[in-house]
């Protein structure tokens, strides 16, 4: 497929917009940066920028019938992944429309922290728990992993106008 073309797949397509949707969640949820110290030429979203180098997207198809346990997974990594040193953004479940997926969305400076984190999630007795736990009761029936990367200049921007 060429840079400039659509995708064909619808599926490919609703990911696309649920992708950018996170976005907007993730840029109302990184705490406020202090600039003092970082020079006038900064502004705060460009300091957001700089500490997300990647961000893992995690797509979940989950037994609907297995909500609940599913929030208490997502609830359990609430308190795993910052440990980890990972950047938890945020877990979301469905609402409305398709009942059977769920997201994931934490942030890291590099690839190379996400290696370091996976490694020390291996030894951590709290996320062998929950990753046993997702196991044994079947919530999770496929998951789907995307490293994305912020666009300079895109992340964290506010709105030009407060809406009424």
């Amino acid at each position: 497929m060429e840079p400039n073309e659509l995708p064909e797949n619808p599926v490919a397509s609703r990911r696309t917009v649920v992708i950018g949707a996170l976005g907007a969640v993730v840029a109302t949820s990184l705490p406020s940066v202090t600039l003092a110290g970082i020079g006038s030429q900064c502004d705060e979203h460009s300091v957001r920028s700089r500490q997300m180098a990647i961000a893992c997207f995690i797509r979940y198809q989950i037994d609907p019938s297995q909500r609940d346990a599913f929030k208490t997974y997502a609830a359990n990594w609430g308190r795993i992944i910052p440990r980890g040193g990972g950047h938890l953004i945020g877990y979301f479940l469905p609402h409305e429309g398709t009942n059977d997926v769920a997201w994931g969305l934490v942030a890291f400076d590099s690839l190379a922290a996400y290696e370091a984190y996976r490694a020390r999630l291996r030894t951590d007795p709290q996320a062998r728990e929950n990753f046993e736990l997702a196991q044994s009761k079947r919530l999770i029936l496929r998951e789907e992993r995307t490293f994305v990367e912020v666009v300079d200049g895109t992340f964290g921007v506010p709105p030009a106008r407060a809406s009424k």
